[in-house]
């Protein structure tokens, strides 16, 4: 039976991991905030699941509930997928703190969710270590200084950990998600390319989680976009980026 570890699993992207894997057969850690959330989606799923309320901001927290699946055997898939969004404008110094809790959650949580399971991953040589990304990474947006900053830095940062793990048989691989209709997506006041049902999503993403590739830009579309947009020049892309619209402050 495989065994997967998801945070960020009350809603979106984590919740529809977790059904998928749930439909395979396996066994589920389901780590969120939201305790009626989790309490909900642990209901609705075949098969026995643990669920722990945590704050993904917490490295004790998600180290204990790492463990604590560990107990019951070895853990071949473990998903990041904790990640919030809000706009922020560095000259709002009330900011600050929003920028800091998205760092936080969206990248520093990445590292904390993977080290528990490093060592028994390299000891059994496999395992998938999975980043959640976005191809807002890929340039910096307007008004979203900390989400683009943190989903940059995920992208790097898992980059580096593939690197080192490269002969240990545990695979690291980065998903970066387009537009997907989750709540995330929900309050964004622009135009949404290529919009993707999280029920589309999911299975794109197990794919290319099971095949262990390194990084995979879904829909595919987005992955094109994304490729061009490495490719503009700097005066280009800020004559146009400047005009986009910005993702709401919080309050806004």
């Amino acid at each position: 039976m495989k065994r997967v570890f998801i945070t960020g699993a009350s809603s979106g992207i984590g919740a529809g991991l977790a059904r998928f894997y749930a439909s395979e057969g396996a066994q589920l850690a389901l780590l969120g905030r939201r305790e009626a959330a989790l309490a909900e989606l642990q209901a609705s799923l075949p098969g026995q699941h643990s669920v722990y309320v945590v704050d993904a901001r917490s490295r004790q927290a998600l180290h204990a509930a790492a463990h604590d699946f560990l107990a019951g055997g070895p853990v071949d898939v473990v998903i990041a997928s904790a990640g919030i969004s809000a706009g922020t404008l560095t000259e709002e110094l009330a900011d600050y703190e929003v920028f800091e809790s998205i760092v936080k959650t969206n990248l520093l949580a990445t590292v904390a969710t993977f080290e528990p399971f490093i060592a028994s991953m390299r000891q059994r040589k496999e395992g998938r270590l999975v980043g959640i990304g976005s191809v807002a990474g890929v340039r910096g947006l307007p008004g979203a200084g900390a989400y683009s900053a943190s989903k940059a830095a995920v992208r790097a940062y898992c980059e580096s950990l593939r690197v080192e793990l490269r002969s240990s048989g545990v695979k690291v691989v980065t998903i970066a998600p387009g537009f997907i209709q989750t709540p995330m997506t929900a309050r964004n006041p622009y135009r949404m390319p290529f919009l993707m049902p999280v029920e589309r999503f999911v299975p794109r993403a197990v794919r290319a989680i099971e095949r262990g590739g390194s990084y995979q830009v879904i829909p595919w579309q987005m992955g094109v976009v994304a490729g061009l947009l490495g490719l503009v020049p700097n005066a280009v892309y800020d004559y146009f980026a400047a005009g986009r619209k910005r993702k709401p402050r919080i309050g806004e």
